[in-house]
């Protein structure tokens, strides 16, 4: 831990503060119709991610696969195994627990901090028909637990346990009742049913072109229209708890509130399809692009940028889209320019040129944001364009947010954090023993390391970090020859194999103005920081600090914060 002293950040360590915040708690459930099989449990991860960079933990109830739990009845059914059997609704609840642990991977790997609760350790207890049971009771004990160690939780919805310990069910669409029921029970900020369409329609919008949707609707109502969209005990219950329920649909921030008052439906357009200029198609790139296929009713690929055609891209289909000329590039109507290049001075060029010709701009180029930062603000703000660049730090952490949260709140005096993952990871195998060349043999391995790992091993990387962090939090540039850096060398890497050190980036506000660093510590709040884990500390002047923490490099972290400002910017289109 660090402390303010004359307006600086001394290093001695101090008991942890008491300010520490906690951030308001939002339950998604996903069902069949979304979670249909394996291939959609990335856009289901972008949800998530999206609610967690927005300041919030995230509760993910899910279901089983589409038809799963048909499959598995008929199983049960093969065998002879009657409706009645005691033993039913603990297979039948696989389901369940199989997409809940596979979401969670997914979520890891995508750099959220994650945990994993089963059936028999949520605390769920209900009673009544072992297949249509009721839930009475929550222990929470691990559900908080969970979440003082993380971000976010999933757990399978439509199974509990009831009083003797048996799993039961809560009926056929019983993860809708699941959700709303530990929303209640957890005081959650906001409940949402995420399902295939974007609200409660009149009618169904698959079949009649002219359904309209509700942008509210009561509890009544929504049973009338919406019995086969949401289950109608969940709605019972929401009822009598007087709790508003959201059905909405991936990556739309509207949705319809079901509630104590309703109004008329409305004809709802919707959001338009971008055209996105994909710049650079390497490891962060190719992702991107694996994600926006996936995604045609909202995204259209028009240009990628590369700098070797010839180059093999995975089986990613690129006729009639790749280039190698910048011009020829900026030329094709776009309404993004999404720049994952590793070069400085293309990046920045090519993003200026964007959003001159008012397109909108999304970057995890680092190195361009803080080389051409005032140039790029300035060109935003005469075109209208927007320029967003959560992905240029921290990869699945949302650093950039937190510091955007805490900021709203209170003035900030402090930031300090981990902000290279290759390094930390570095740091954790010397730290086991292993030599400087080994540590970085494995880094590599890992994905981690660049084939120049030069800008990460001196600081540099960290360096760009804390300098955008550093306006966020204070509002004022940091000339990049003022930020004192440490080197990652050999000889540095025996003192990490004597003891645990870590690479902190601080930025603090000094009667002398924003002062940064890059060091190795000691002793630091970041010493649980493993591996290739980013992690953020932002202090208010009132002695609040707000935390996040995440997984800090890599091709899917850095693609899952890139595809999250292209939904946003879709949304609010």
């Amino acid at each position: 831990m660090t402390e303010l002293v004359d307006g600086a950040l001394a290093r001695k360590p101090i008991a942890q503060p008491q300010y520490a915040v906690e951030r308001p708690l939002v339950v998604l459930k996903f069902g069949s119709s979304v979670l249909t099989d394996r291939e959609a449990i990335p856009e289901v991860v972008t949800e998530i991610y999206r609610i967690v960079r927005d300041g919030r933990r995230v509760l993910a109830v899910v279901s089983a696969f589409e038809g799963v739990t048909d499959k598995l009845l008929d199983d049960a059914q093969v065998l002879g195994c009657a409706h009645d059997n005691l033993h039913l609704p603990r297979y039948v609840a696989l389901g369940e627990e199989t997409s809940a642990a596979l979401l969670t991977l997914a979520c890891d790997r995508a750099g959220l901090s994650t945990a994993n609760l089963g059936v028999a350790d949520l605390g769920l207890i209900a009673e009544g028909h072992r297949e249509s049971a009721e839930p009475c009771r929550l222990d929470r004990r691990n559900l908080d637990a969970a979440f003082a160690r993380h971000e976010v939780v999933v757990v399978p919805g439509y199974g509990a346990l009831d009083s003797k310990g048996d799993v039961v069910l809560l009926g056929r669409g019983g993860s809708d009742l699941s959700a709303v029921y530990l929303a209640a029970e957890l005081g959650a900020e906001r409940v949402r049913l995420v399902k295939d369409v974007d609200g409660v329609y009149d009618r169904d919008p698959a079949t009649a072109e002219e359904a309209l949707r509700f942008g509210s609707i009561d509890w009544t109502g929504a049973r009338a229209v919406a019995g086969k969209l949401v289950q109608t005990r969940a709605l019972d219950f929401a009822q009598g708890r007087g709790l508003t329920v959201e059905v909405g649909a991936l990556g739309r921030l509207d949705a319809t509130r079901v509630g104590p008052v309703g109004g008329p439906p409305v004809r709802r357009p919707r959001p338009p399809r971008l055209r996105v200029a994909l710049a650079g198609c390497g490891v962060v790139g190719g992702g991107v692009l694996q994600r926006l296929n996936r995604r045609p009713d909202e995204f259209e690929v028009v240009s990628v940028l590369v700098r070797d055609p010839s180059k093999a891209r995975g089986g990613l289909d690129l006729d009639g889209i790749l280039t190698t000329d910048e011009a020829e590039f900026l030329s094709r109507p776009a309404d993004v320019v999404v720049d994952v290049l590793s070069s400085a001075s293309v990046g920045a060029r090519v993003a200026e040129q964007a959003l001159a010709a008012r397109a909108h701009v999304v970057s995890a180029n680092k190195q361009a944001v803080i080389a051409a930062y005032d140039r790029l603000i300035a060109a935003a703000r005469k075109s209208g364009g927007r320029l967003l660049y959560s992905a240029a730090v921290g990869g699945g952490a949302p650093l950039i947010e937190t510091v955007r949260l805490a900021r709203g709140h209170a003035p900030v005096v402090a930031i300090e954090g981990v902000l290279n993952g290759t390094v930390n990871f570095m740091l954790d195998r010397l730290g086991a023993g292993q030599s400087f060349d080994e540590a970085l043999v494995a880094a590599r391995e890992a994905g981690l390391a660049e084939e120049d790992p030069s800008a990460d091993l001196e600081g540099l990387d960290a360096a760009a970090k804390i300098q955008i962090l550093a306006f966020e939090a204070f509002g004022e540039t940091i000339d990049p020859r003022s930020v004192a850096c440490e080197a990652l060398d050999p000889a540095l890497a025996h003192e990490a194999r004597r003891r645990p050190l870590k690479q902190v980036a601080r930025a603090v506000l000094t009667p002398r103005g924003v002062e940064a660093s890059v060091r190795f510590v000691e002793g630091s709040a970041f010493s649980g920081v493993t591996v290739d884990r980013n992690a953020l500390r932002v202090i208010a002047d009132d002695g609040r600090i707000w935390s996040a923490a995440g997984r800090g490099a890599g091709r899917w972290p850095t693609t899952e914060s890139v595809l999250a400002d292209l939904v946003d910017l879709r949304a609010a289109l």
